[in-house]
């Protein structure tokens, strides 16, 4: 009995993954999607939504990984690598609707100023974009009023994005290291 429920359940998951996914991302699709591009417009997408990086408690969506041995003596924690998994939501309350995940990594990487390189990408999980991506690569700012990073892809809906992400502390707790980011995106995309 168990073999049929996991065999059903397997065939179930298997069927709803067209379902979830809004692009087929297969490589017959994608071949195809490519000989239709040159007739294509290109499109100008805005988005809006809220980074929620929590560091303390039971779930930390965003953890230490690798550290040198001079980081904790740095003002600026130089040498510091993090893995993130943060919810993207519509509002800056933690408890509004979440969009997404940012998932990926940023170091340390500025011996004076406060500086994050990351290497993330924005997977929306519900609405028109459910099953995209957004990837941002730069140079993070992060005591900085406003940051600017830029687009350098993306996937599903956004093949071929590029485009400008800016970021904003909307909140920001000096004790545990929990913050929130607001950001705009404005990508190029076909």
């Amino acid at each position: 009995m168990e073999k049929v429920f996991a065999i059903l359940l397997l065939c179930s998951m298997v069927m709803a993954i067209p379902v979830v996914h809004s692009i087929d991302e297969s490589p017959e699709a994608v071949a195809e999607w490519f000989e239709y591009l040159p007739k294509m417009e290109e499109k100008l997408t805005k988005l809006q939504f809220y980074f929620h990086e929590q560091v303390s408690g039971k779930n930390p969506t965003a953890v230490k990984v690798a550290y040198a041995n001079m980081t904790f003596q740095s003002p600026t924690l130089f040498g510091l690598v993090v893995v993130i998994d943060d919810a993207l939501t519509v509002g800056p309350d933690p408890n509004s609707a979440i969009v997404g995940r940012a998932q990926g990594i940023y170091e340390s990487a500025d011996l004076v100023d406060g500086v994050a390189v990351m290497s993330l990408s924005f997977v929306f999980t519900t609405g028109e974009y459910n099953g995209s991506t957004l990837s941002l690569l730069g140079r993070n700012a992060v005591l900085h009023p406003y940051r600017e990073m830029p687009i350098v892809g993306g996937s599903g809906v956004f093949r071929l994005a590029r485009g400008i992400a800016t970021a904003k502390t909307y909140f920001f707790n000096a004790t545990s290291g929990d913050a929130i980011n607001e950001y705009n995106v404005a990508v190029l995309h076909y």
